[in-house]
């Protein structure tokens, strides 16, 4: 058993400006993620060139911060968005939801491969290595933030909250969803790939961790379980992106066997 060490959420403190540590994880990605994307674009089968990655990143933060908020919001808390439509812009209240940050983001390099005059799919296989670092940034800042915990455990690995044992949940998914799908990506990425493969292998693995992991994970306290004592909406958001990822094989897979036999 492991002792939460109730950490202070507010990094830096100037006067009245608050500098939160879940802000500088957010921060921090995006600079690791600008780096990695000017490794990446070195490589022959890059869809953008080294000039293009400011606006690349610029575009992604946006999508990020933006969608994550709508999405939280709209997903998690639309009886307070009917109620009171001024607090989406609350943002010091909390609360970022992941697939409204992903909506975000497709919806931003949409608007960007147009400007790059690159097909859309390309510029997400690019980008899909780099998600991850975001994630698993995002997460460690709710555990810096204390929120988020698992279910009761006897585990070693649980921590001691509020007198409970808990799955620390957000580290899991910090590890699964970061630093194990990251390197999924950036092997699986080191060999050029049929166009939309990258994006299809994200959009699998983080499904399936994602579900995985929701079985840990305490549900929203105003939301619960949506079914059957074990379904959150967390699980119900990720299903149709293991879909979509496994279509995208099927389908390629096809249009290649096709083209053998022509």
């Amino acid at each position: 058993m492991l002792v939460y060490p109730e950490i202070n959420p507010v990094a830096i403190q100037i006067g009245p400006v608050s500098i939160y540590w879940y802000g500088l994880m957010y921060l921090l990605a995006f600079i690791v993620g600008y780096y990695l994307a000017k490794h990446r674009v070195k490589s022959s089968c890059s869809p953008i060139d080294s000039a293009q990655i400011d606006d690349l990143v610029f575009y992604t933060a946006l999508g990020v911060i933006l969608g994550g908020r709508v999405g939280y919001m709209f997903f998690y808390n639309f009886s307070v968005l009917l109620h009171d439509p001024l607090s989406l812009f609350k943002v010091w209240e909390g609360g970022m939801s992941f697939h409204g940050g992903l909506v975000g983001v497709l919806m931003a390099m949409i608007f960007f491969a147009r400007r790059v005059e690159q097909p859309f799919v390309n510029i997400a296989d690019f980008i899909a290595p780099l998600f991850p670092i975001g994630l698993g940034a995002g997460r460690v800042g709710n555990f810096i933030n204390g929120e988020l915990w698992g279910k009761p455990t006897d585990s070693v690995f649980g921590f001691a909250v509020d007198g409970m044992i808990r799955h620390p949940t957000q580290l899991y998914e910090a590890f699964f969803e970061g630093i194990i799908l990251f390197l999924i990506l950036w092997v699986y990425t080191a060999k050029q790939r049929a166009v939309g493969l990258s994006a299809a292998m994200f959009l699998i693995c983080y499904g399936l961790f994602r579900i995985a992991i929701e079985f840990l994970r305490l549900p929203d306290a105003h939301i619960g379980y949506l079914a059957w004592g074990w379904l959150t909406v967390g699980q119900l958001l990720s299903l149709p992106m293991i879909v979509i990822g496994f279509w995208i094989f099927i389908r390629k897979n096809r249009l290649t066997k096709t083209s053998k036999t022509v």
